[in-house]
């Protein structure tokens, strides 16, 4: 296969116009399936979590699982979107190996919330209204293992496995309406209003949206047309992107490389295309299906969907206080700009440095810890900074160590490390590597007069008024102490005694 032309994105956009549409699926955090008791457990042994139902079984018949109702219908309003009041599911069909049913149990004319929006905060502080068109319930498919081959897709595998634990899952499929005008910052639209609907439905709790789990999945949809001519291009589909930074990546991808084919004077091809995380590029699935290949037709053996508006708003009563009003909130409490809280949330720090300062922590020196030491720790580790083996608690207390003047800066350190590498908590790492400040006054200055006694030249400096010198004992009295002298009192008393003597 031929290597496509990449066109300079610069380039692109001072001659073409990208449209985006963004579908996200997100699986719901629901104890079973959509339709049936199954358990919904990630990670169990393969085919471990199926019935006659979700196997689609001749005889068998769904139930509606009224949490996941309930949880599409809290999704839809914290999206300002309106909840259907009557609606239907309805068979879509087509066939894979991981769908036992030969159809996919979904909404299409009738979804459950309709005509919303996110208002979407660029990096800059500037805000984008992306605009939602529906939010659907369906079930997921199960999952297909191919083995035997390079890359792990079908193309040169030995032969296939199935899992259907995961058919059958409740997703809410969330659908953005055309956003056009995003020009060069098309990327970053793309990734900033999955980061923030990741944010907004966690805060739900309807759904842990692991992407790395598939517990969120995005399809990135794109087109391109010439600089103002208001005529809209043929769209590409990327499907089941994973990341965040893999959504901004496929965005900007399919930008050069649709200009690139166009450039060429060939046509897009409405099409499904794979994303490659490691080259960062993308490839041609399937030709792309019209809503008519599906055949869809309403379910007939489940009941229409229609809330009451007192169950409605009962459930909007149950909306928690919403990512955006949480941290207005916060940043007024703690007094901080929007770049520093922009900074906490694009590192996933909010909510760890929230929780440390519940746990007694100042907000100053919590934002400290987590933004800075511990996220170069994350990163040293290839981990996700809420996923380091230290609880904000544990923070707060070396933070109110230092504070206390038991431990330096150095040994808080010292004692993060050592909780990190599985040694306790921080008193009880404190404890076993010895790491008390060296308090006994009368050790420092025996430690501070060694140290002036080695170094006479350096003494004599000090008392001929170039207190700067000082450091030089300083350090030497940290070193004698193995870092557990208070380096402040330490230069006092170096002052004290050579002025004194």
């Amino acid at each position: 296969m031929t290597a496509p032309t990449l066109v300079d994105f610069d380039d692109v956009v001072a001659r073409f116009d990208p449209t985006l549409g963004l579908e996200v699926h997100v699986e719901l955090s629901t104890n079973t399936k959509m339709f049936c008791g199954c358990p919904t457990e990630f990670g169990a042994e393969p085919n471990t979590q199926v019935c006659p139902t979700c196997l689609g079984l001749p005889g068998s018949l769904p139930v509606v699982n009224r949490t996941a109702v309930e949880s599409a219908i809290r999704i839809g309003l914290a999206l300002n979107c309106s909840i259907a009041p009557w609606g239907r599911f309805a068979r879509k069909n087509y066939y894979y190996p991981d769908m036992p049913k030969n159809f996919q149990t979904s909404q299409y004319d009738e979804p459950i919330a309709v005509d919303g929006y996110l208002d979407v905060q660029l990096d800059d502080g500037s805000t984008v209204r992306v605009g939602i068109e529906r939010a659907h319930m369906e079930e997921d498919t199960g999952k297909s293992l191919h083995v035997g081959g390079a890359t792990g897709r079908i193309h040169g595998a030995e032969y296939s496995l199935l899992d259907y634990n995961r058919a059958g899952v409740p997703l809410i499929e969330i659908v953005t309406k055309m956003i056009p005008g995003t020009d060069a910052r098309a990327p970053e639209v793309a990734r900033a209003y999955v980061t923030q609907l990741r944010e907004l439905v966690k805060s739900l709790g309807v759904s842990d949206v692991r992407m790395d789990q598939g517990s969120m999945r995005c399809d990135v949809n794109l087109s391109l047309s010439p600089r103002g001519s208001g005529v809209l291009g043929t769209r590409t589909e990327t499907k089941n992107v994973n990341s965040l930074r893999s959504v901004e990546r496929a965005v900007r991808y399919e930008m050069t490389r649709q200009a690139g084919v166009l450039d060429e004077g060939g046509e897009i091809v409405q099409e499904t295309r794979h994303f490659e995380e490691q080259s960062g590029s993308t490839r041609a699935g399937r030709r792309k299906e019209t809503s008519e290949d599906y055949r869809y037709f309403p379910e007939p053996d489940l009941v229409p969907i229609a809330p009451s508006t007192e169950w409605i708003e009962e459930l909007r009563g149950t909306l928690p206080e919403l990512p955006w009003e949480r941290r207005h909130r916060i940043q007024a409490e703690w007094g901080v700009s929007d770049e520093e809280i922009r900074d906490l949330v694009n590192a996933g720090a909010l909510d760890l440095v929230e929780a440390t300062v519940a746990a007694g922590a100042p907000s100053g020196e919590a934002r400290s810890w987590w933004v800075s030491y511990l996220s170069q720790q994350a990163n040293t580790r290839e981990q996700e900074l809420t996923d380091l083996p230290i609880t904000p608690a544990q923070v707060a207390r070396v933070i109110a160590l230092i504070a206390s003047g038991e431990l330096t800066n150095k040994m808080g350190r010292q004692v993060v490390d050592g909780v990190l590498e599985g040694e306790g908590d921080p008193d009880q790492v404190v404890e076993k590597r010895g790491l008390k400040v060296v308090s006994d006054e009368g050790s420092l200055i025996a430690a501070v007069d060694e140290a002036l006694a080695a170094q006479p030249d350096v003494a004599e400096k000090i008392r001929g008024g170039k207190v700067q010198a000082a450091g030089a004992i300083v350090g030497a009295v940290m070193k004698a102490t193995k870092g557990q002298a208070d380096a402040k009192r330490v230069r006092e008393l170096v002052v004290e005694r050579c002025t004194s003597s």
